[in-house]
């Protein structure tokens, strides 16, 4: 085979692939085929017998121009994950409302019944910050003299008080431990469900 014959699939691949945006050095199987295509081509316009030699060398030629001049496998990085939205920021104070305590009459000890209730208190509070502050509030409803609720609501707000810090909740975060009697009613007196509402323990939480 002639130079001349030699080089024609090389002219040929050439002129084909270098009109290709984007070769890759993994696309050499389609640059041979090409170049095999190519070289049979033109070597049947010479004999049949040059067809497969044209095959042969076309397809070499292709192969070799596209590890040659072709780019190296593109690395598509995927974008960052979004960053997580900031959790809201907490009140500067929150009240946590402690209702339907099961203390029998004349009495501020805590009911078995009660301590999952005040459980799940604690755990919450014990996540507070250091610097959290709470102030403990005993009420009760209207039933009873005014003294005598008084201090029925102050021994409730402490046995409350006495049972969170028992659960690991800092004493030193307690600040007050007050008792309001029947002073601070939030609803009416005079119904059954009314009264029960102002039976309760309230848990005043101070954020710097």
């Amino acid at each position: 085979m002639s130079i001349k014959r030699t080089a024609l699939p090389l002219l040929l691949v050439s002129t084909l692939l270098t009109g290709c945006a984007g070769l890759q050095k993994s696309d050499w199987p389609t640059c041979a085929l090409v170049g095999g295509v190519g070289g049979a081509g033109l070597g049947s316009i010479e004999s049949s017998a040059w067809a497969g030699w044209g095959a042969l060398i076309g397809g070499v030629l292709g192969a070799s121009y596209c590890w040659v001049h072709g780019e190296g496998e593109k690395v598509v990085e995927a974008p960052p994950p979004a960053p997580a939205p900031e959790p809201a920021p907490l009140p500067k104070e929150e009240t946590i409302v402690v209702r339907d305590l099961h203390f029998a009459f004349d009495s501020s000890k805590i009911d078995n019944r009660d301590k999952d209730k005040l459980d799940t208190i604690a755990t919450r509070l014990k996540g507070e910050a250091s610097t959290t502050t709470l102030d403990i509030s005993g009420h009760t409803d209207s039933v009873g003299t005014d003294a005598y609720n008084q201090k029925l609501s102050e021994r409730r707000a402490h046995a409350v008080a006495d049972y969170l810090v028992d659960a690991g909740v800092s004493a030193s975060s307690i600040k007050s431990v007050e008792g309001y009697g029947e002073s601070k009613p939030v609803a009416d007196n005079k119904t059954k469900e009314g009264r029960a509402e102002n039976r309760r323990v309230e848990i005043l939480i101070k954020r710097q």
